[in-house]
């Protein structure tokens, strides 16, 4: 099973491939990687492999040596340290990147919305000056006695 992508590569408002730098790349592939559960699986694979081979070891010693990580397990305790180390700065990064992502959809958003409102404005002025002249035609037709029905069956035969 293949791991899954994110999908904000396909936003127009996102950058995405050769615009991103080689950390912010990096960052998506250590959330994308951390962030499953292919890696959780494998952790706590690995985890019982450590303790079945430790197991064996210890089982399997002598002459006063039992196993390569004797209880309380400090070499296993020092590696799980060093991980959660790494995993807090790999939290802290990604968590980053999906600041920088939620920033550029949120101007994406912004400039959508303003070019929106211009166009609505635009619109909103177009109505308003139809309107105007439809009012003007009506006062025409009023003033030389014509029938409003008159003219609009002759722009429609038109």
């Amino acid at each position: 099973m293949a791991m899954q992508r994110s999908q904000w590569h396909k936003h127009p408002a996102v950058r995405s491939d050769d615009e991103l730098t080689f950390g912010e790349r990096a960052a998506d592939v250590m959330r994308n990687g951390m962030g499953s559960w292919i890696f959780v699986g494998g952790f706590f694979a690995v985890m019982i492999l450590w303790a079945i081979a430790n197991s064996a070891f210890y089982l399997g010693g002598s002459n006063g040596k039992h196993g390569f990580d004797p209880y309380p397990y400090i070499l296993l305790n020092l590696f799980l340290s060093m991980l959660a180390g790494v995993q807090a700065a790999a939290l802290l990064i990604a968590a980053k990147r999906q600041d920088g992502i939620s920033s550029e959809l949120a101007i994406h958003d912004n400039e959508l919305l303003t070019e929106n409102t211009k166009i609505t404005k635009e619109v909103h002025i177009g109505v308003q000056h139809a309107l105007t002249n439809t009012q003007l035609l009506h006062r025409i037709c009023e003033k030389f006695d014509i029938e409003h029905e008159d003219i609009l069956h002759e722009v429609a035969d038109s």
